[in-house]
């Protein structure tokens, strides 16, 4: 039986996985939070040498966008030298790699969908540690699965999902950005998808896009949130510059998931169909 580690276990990917434990009942998964393998430390062989591990899952990663523009040591810390560390255990123990990186390694300057060997450009601080630290797992051994994904949500942790249900809680009225453009991707289709590669065994390894099916704004999005749930909240459309923020996104950034679905024959749901499904658990 094949142990899966699945690192970040507090976050809302890694209990999405845990979710579908019964579902992969073949493999024996070992989920790890910050306190019990912190991998911004460089020695972890105690971890490692207690735990027979085949494949490692990394869900850990510092993903406050805005916030990273202040806390670059924090964000460079767990976003680059935690995959440097992580990689290096992960070579030395022969354990395969899945990490998940993201739609921000991307600028949104081009108006189609982005393919894994598109050029790189990110806008902001959160971004370039997240395509730093793809560039060290890279370098450091071949064994890797990329995993860029796009507008992660589920019903745990804090999400855009979460925080507009919130909002509709105390609102009647909602502004949103309506003029940056890419797809939700429900986290529990997302973790399907990771353990379908692993089971799949093979060895294709390199970079591969994965979100929903579809094209969304997020003022799209919140629309299907507030409809799905059957909530009468005025949804209102405003541009970027209505709303300025710390950290720059890219406008647009769909990704092209031709890849992921011929290598590992996944069948992908449209965004508004796992929308349902994630507001059914709530």
């Amino acid at each position: 039986m094949k142990t899966i580690l699945v690192t970040g276990a507090n976050g809302q990917l890694a209990k999405c996985i845990k979710d579908l434990e019964n579902k992969f009942n073949q493999f024996k998964f070992v989920f790890a939070n910050s306190s019990e393998l912190d991998i911004t430390q460089n020695n972890q062989t105690a971890f490692f040498n207690n735990h027979k591990i085949d494949w490692c899952i990394n869900c850990a990663a510092y993903t406050a966008v805005d916030l990273a523009e202040s806390e670059h040591k924090k964000v460079n810390d767990i976003n680059v030298l935690g995959c440097k560390y992580l990689a290096q255990a992960c070579k030395d123990y022969h354990i395969n790699l899945i990490h998940i990186s993201t739609d921000f390694v991307f600028d949104g300057e081009i108006s189609k969908a982005y393919k894994e060997n598109d050029t790189t450009n990110p806008l902001g601080v959160y971004g370039l540690s997240k395509l730093n630290g793809e560039n060290e797992i890279i370098s450091i051994f071949d064994n890797h699965f990329i995993i860029r994904t796009s507008w992660l949500y589920s019903e745990y942790g804090n999400n855009f999902f979460k925080t507009m249900l919130r909002l509709a809680s105390d609102r009647n009225e909602i502004n949103v950005i309506s003029d940056q453009i890419g797809t939700p991707t429900y986290a529990k289709d997302l973790a399907n998808a990771l353990l379908t590669i692993v089971k799949s065994d093979n060895q294709n390894y390199g970079i591969y896009n994965y979100s929903n099916e579809g094209v969304a704004s997020w003022y799209d999005f919140a629309k299907a949130i507030f409809e799905i749930k059957n909530l009468s909240i005025k949804t209102i459309p405003i541009p970027s510059l209505s709303y300025p923020t710390p950290a720059k996104r890219p406008s647009f950034s769909v990704l092209d998931k031709t890849k992921i679905k011929n290598t590992f024959q996944i069948e992908i749901p449209y965004w508004r169909d796992s929308l349902k499904k994630a507001i059914s658990k709530i």
